[in-house]
């Protein structure tokens, strides 16, 4: 349902921008996902194969962070890998491949990450030897996705990594330490990166390029498709939300969908994706393995993740990231 609605957006925009043609892309990678899952669903029939390739897992998870710096960036950013007329974000597929990574080591260690170690104010550090190969995996892959600017990808593989820590050791301390990480690296990387200090500027006062004459930005233009919206909505295809630009296909889609579907048509939406966050974490508490178990609630918590930094950036909640919807 989710992916026949983005499909029918992309298609209504593409009438108005005839020489820009998305919808016909998206179907070809809607077919091609369509297609992985079932092979996945077919192939895999025991999930806990998995755990034997955990370390191949974030290898190979490594070299797909990092291959995309060797192509031009789009739109300020390196994440995108272009074969012939088709482009992907490998990242999408290195978030999978982590979170198996994530759920292998925390899985086999999850007792030493809980009850051993150095007590320090109210948390329990574990040993170095214990939490700094996780540690040090995840740095690495944050690390590349900084110098890359997909900074939307890098807040989600944080977010992921102490879900599935807290889950691991059910110490909640962890989420703690994991907001402060999150804020003291906001800072820093807000502050001295200029991609991303324009990006926090412009969530900070979204109105300036009007009030210096330049016209309404994307972020503006979103919020003012959002209100048009009203509770009901413009009606499909009535809405003005091109006025975004390329990105109301993609980033933005959300705004489209706000403003011709309205407040109703919104929380319809994100009723689905709640639903399927649900699904994902019943699944994974109904499991009795703590592999299967940390796998489920990883690979659910990545959904949950990229629903609210995309849906909280063209909301103006948190600066924009650059991420687009799943589906």
């Amino acid at each position: 349902l989710l992916n026949g609605l983005g499909l029918v957006l992309i298609y209504r925009l593409d009438l108005e921008t005839p020489r820009d043609q998305a919808a016909p892309t998206q179907l070809v990678w809607s077919t091609l996902g369509v297609a992985l899952f079932t092979a996945v669903v077919v192939l895999l029939r025991d999930h806990r194969v998995l755990q034997r390739y955990a370390y191949l897992s974030v290898a190979a998870a490594l070299v797909l962070l990092i291959v995309p710096i060797f192509f031009p960036a789009v739109n300020g950013a390196k994440i995108w890998i272009r074969i012939g007329g088709l482009s992907f974000q490998p990242g999408e597929f290195a978030k999978i491949l982590l979170a198996v990574f994530f759920a292998a080591y925390l899985a086999a260690n999850r007792n030493a990450l809980a009850y051993t170690g150095r007590r320090v104010w109210k948390l329990q550090l574990p040993a170095g030897r214990v939490l700094g190969p996780i540690v040090a995996i995840w740095l690495l892959s944050v690390g590349v996705l900084v110098l890359e600017r997909d900074l939307g990808t890098s807040l989600l593989f944080f977010g992921l990594f102490v879900i599935m820590l807290y889950v691991a050791t059910g110490r909640t301390g962890w989420i703690a330490v994991g907001l402060l990480l999150a804020a003291v690296g906001a800072f820093v990387v807000g502050s001295f990166e200029p991609h991303v200090h324009s990006r926090v500027e412009d969530w900070l006062d979204p109105f300036a390029s009007i009030d210096a004459g330049r016209g309404p930005g994307q972020l503006a233009q979103s919020l003012f498709a959002f209100a048009a919206g009203g509770m009901l909505g413009a009606g499909l295809g009535a809405g003005n939300s091109i006025l975004i630009g390329f990105a109301a296909k993609s980033d933005f889609i959300l705004a489209t969908a706000g403003e011709e579907l309205g407040l109703s048509g919104l929380t319809a939406i994100f009723l689905l994706y709640a639903l399927l966050v649900a699904r994902g974490y019943r699944a994974g508490l109904a499991l009795r393995d703590p592999f299967g178990r940390l796998l489920a609630i990883g690979l659910a918590s990545i959904l949950a993740l990229q629903v609210f930094v995309i849906a909280g950036g063209v909301m103006g909640l948190i600066p924009l990231t650059g991420m687009a919807m799943p589906f």
